[in-house]
């Protein structure tokens, strides 16, 4: 959503709700667990059992009450390093529950193959995707861009699973395929992205420099000393 929309029209459109939750004593820390405690409920209980439409409802709901901490960091006047990096835990761990729980789903409710496969793709490219860049920039290096981000990836698997269960309930046969299409998408453009996230990194200023080995700088430490 924030890749189709813009951040900025995102973060001015939650500035208002931002500064509204710092009023009643919220912390920015204490939405994001909340968000992330019941996007994770949501994912477990009912993506397993089948219940698509509403664990698309129920998720949607937390994950944009979850996307609110940024907006109550910036009316508070800014936020924490702290709080950055529990915001990103977090949300690997929401985005784990998600795919798993649609994974399980799969397996145990649909019995097909095809759709667990694209799922644990999309499982575990979306941790590499968020990996490389957090990794890329504690190496001083750059690893922005590529096709899906995880807004992306949350508005693409919720719109899927949710007409997927829309389908179910309405018995409309051809809408119960597109968590299928969602999912094989996603799985094509997370590859993408996690190949355009690697030649980001080997293409950064200094990325393809030398590091001295730990032992070859011990070594040359330890010239002219008495062993």
């Amino acid at each position: 959503m924030l890749s189709f929309f813009g951040r900025e029209t995102f973060a001015k459109a939650t500035a208002p709700l931002g500064r509204a939750l710092v009023k009643t004593g919220l912390t920015p820390d204490a939405v994001t667990l909340v968000g992330t405690a019941a996007s994770i409920a949501a994912a477990v209980t009912l993506f397993p059992t089948g219940h698509l439409f509403w664990g698309t409802m129920v998720i949607w709901l937390f994950v944009m009450f979850d996307m609110l901490d940024g907006a109550m960091a910036r009316a508070r006047g800014g936020g924490t390093r702290y709080g950055a990096v529990l915001d990103a835990t977090c949300d690997r761990v929401a985005d784990g529950a998600i795919f798993g729980g649609l994974a399980w789903w799969a397996v145990y409710h649909e019995n097909n193959r095809w759709l667990f496969v694209a799922t644990l793709v999309v499982l575990v490219t979306s941790q590499v995707i968020s990996y490389a860049k957090a990794k890329a920039e504690a190496s001083g290096l750059s690893a922005d861009g590529g096709l899906i981000e995880r807004p992306d990836r949350l508005v693409i698997v919720l719109v899927g699973a949710g007409f997927t269960g829309i389908g179910g309930y309405w018995g409309i046969e051809w809408l119960t395929w597109a968590v299928h299409v969602a999912m094989w998408v996603l799985a094509v453009l997370s590859i993408v992205t996690v190949l355009q996230r690697v030649l980001a990194v080997r293409n950064s200023p200094g990325a393809r420099e030398v590091i001295p080995s730990v032992s070859g700088q011990a070594r040359s430490g330890n010239a002219g000393q008495p062993s």
